[in-house]
């Protein structure tokens, strides 16, 4: 059950965020105050930085150098932007960017590849390709291959490893099995139906993946599995982190899980006096433009952390009590 968002943010805060880009302005009267504007969502498109974005893109229909080359301003990393975004899914500039990199970039294993000079696809990159190309409504018959892929490379832990069909990895990656719980969760929510019971038992096993580390602890020895992984860059690209991982079970509709308490405290401890979230230093590579400035208060971050505490934050409020 949700709370009300106003137990977390004060008017000033979420007068703050509605006078940011109209993206953050969408997504925050939508999921804040339950006001799903739709002429606020056409708006993207011609506005702030989804006309940036679109500003950038190449004559033949592609970002940067190639699909996944330079990071971060390549076709695959722009596109999981403007899904971020949430810009219009019907747009058919990006929807013939979405076919161009099929008939382009498909490897013998019917997954996408990273770069042609490598013969194995990546999961991790099919999981943030299978979240766009889904959201902005690609041909079922264009996808079956990479689902094929998908739960081809599914593990024995219930998780995802890129390195699985290369180097032989063992174990889950958080990193991967999230890419790949979100493209699942967003597969569905566009209505795909293509071996959609194998995805969503996929997807779930995989949250459960997450959820036996305690979304950042190993499972062996409950130390923390990385520092970066309570920082909160933004875009967080393919790099797992706890509030990343929070608003995904958000978003699928997850029930809450005690299993979250510890990474949810964490996201509420770093709340500031004036009731927003920072911008941590972002991962290295070239951008198209700086969305947000590195160490001052975030929209994005703000955005993200009180949907996650409206979402659960009464639920770890009762678990600390008990």
């Amino acid at each position: 059950m949700e709370q009300a968002v106003g137990d977390y943010a004060d008017p000033a805060v979420m007068d703050w965020l509605l006078a940011g880009d109209v993206a953050i302005e969408f997504q925050a009267r939508r999921d804040l105050l339950d006001d799903a504007d739709r002429r606020l969502q056409a708006r993207i498109t011609n506005e702030g930085w989804g006309r940036r974005f679109l500003a950038a893109r190449n004559a033949d229909g592609s970002w940067g150098e190639r699909f996944y080359q330079p990071k971060w301003i390549s076709s695959h990393y722009t596109l999981l932007d403007l899904r971020t975004l949430e810009i219009d899914p019907g747009n058919a500039q990006i929807q013939q960017s979405i076919a161009k990199i099929i008939s382009e970039e498909k490897r013998p294993d019917g997954g996408i590849g990273p770069a042609r000079s490598i013969p194995a696809s990546d999961v991790c990159v099919n999981g943030m390709f299978l979240n766009y190309a889904t959201y902005f409504q690609t041909p079922e018959t264009d996808l079956q291959s990479i689902v094929d892929f998908i739960l081809a490379q599914r593990m024995d832990d219930g998780g995802f490893n890129c390195l699985r069909n290369t180097s032989g990895a063992q174990h889950s990656s958080l990193h991967s099995s999230l890419s790949v719980a979100e493209g699942i969760q967003q597969y569905a929510a566009s209505g795909y139906a293509y071996r959609l019971p194998e995805l969503i038992e996929a997807a779930d096993s995989a949250r459960d993946f997450m959820l036996r580390h305690r979304l950042f602890r190993s499972q062996r020895t409950g130390e923390i599995i990385s520092p970066q992984m309570l920082r909160f860059p933004f875009p967080p690209r393919w790099k797992f982190n706890i509030l990343r991982a929070l608003d995904h079970f958000r978003s699928a509709g997850q029930p809450w899980d005690s299993r979250m308490s510890d990474a949810l405290t964490i996201v509420a401890s770093k709340q500031r006096p004036d009731g927003r979230w920072l911008l941590a230093a972002p991962h290295p590579g070239q951008v198209h433009f700086q969305m947000e400035q590195v160490g001052q208060p975030s929209r994005w971050n703000t955005l993200l952390a009180l949907r996650v505490l409206r979402r659960f934050g009464s639920r770890m409020a009762a678990t600390q009590a008990i």
